[in-house]
């Protein structure tokens, strides 16, 4: 299965200039790389130069091949690191990218932005409703 996260870059804290995305990356990445003994799964991580959150800095994605995606907002590279890699091990098990917001670790329940379904699904849906 191929996973990925993507981090907005462009996201700055209110009232500031700084971009937290670029650290966030940095620090995923350490941490992904730390906890690979217990990843059931690898995920790459990029950054992106928008991802219209700009309200909710700064802004997260998991997508995953034939899973639906996850958006999350309000993520601080000091503080959520641990959060953001237990949904990645939490991600890579779940067959359709769907879980419960009450499913998802710590600050993430209540920091969802969308959940976007895997593009595949979303036109098997749209036939089944057709037929």
């Amino acid at each position: 299965m191929n996973h990925r996260i993507t981090v907005c870059t462009s996201c700055r804290r209110k009232g500031t200039e700084t971009r937290p995305g670029f650290e966030l990356i940095e620090r995923l990445r350490n941490a992904l790389l730390a906890a690979d003994d217990t990843m059931p799964e690898t995920f790459d991580v990029s950054g992106v130069a928008c991802m219209a959150g700009c309200d909710r800095p700064c802004t997260i994605a998991y997508h995953g091949t034939s899973k639906a995606s996850c958006l999350f907002g309000d993520i601080d590279p000091e503080t959520d690191v641990d959060d953001l890699v237990a949904f990645a091990k939490q991600y890579a098990y779940l067959g359709d990218g769907w879980c419960s917001s009450v499913d998802r670790p710590g600050k993430l329940r209540k920091s969802t932005l969308a959940r976007i379904p895997a593009a595949g699904s979303a036109l098997e849906d749209q036939k089944a409703r057709a037929s």
